[in-house]
């Protein structure tokens, strides 16, 4: 019997090769060039923004309450 030296199969290592590039890319597509994080939440708040009321029950919520009988 002859021995066969078949190359690697590459194309599955260029497959896992760019996943792994896929992967590092995306986290730094979400920041915009100007440096605003394109709609994430800010890294820090300030006292006050930590403070300041969030919930506010407008009419549409109070029609979502009203139908869903909450």
């Amino acid at each position: 019997m002859t021995e066969q030296n078949d190359p690697p199969p590459t194309a599955r290592r260029r497959f896992f090769s760019a996943l792994g590039l896929a992967a590092v890319a995306a986290p730094a597509a979400a920041f915009e060039v100007d440096g605003g994080t394109g709609g994430l939440p800010p890294a820090r708040e300030s006292e006050a923004e930590k403070r300041k009321a969030r919930y506010r029950e407008t009419d549409h919520v109070r029609a979502y309450y009203r139908t869903n009988r909450y």
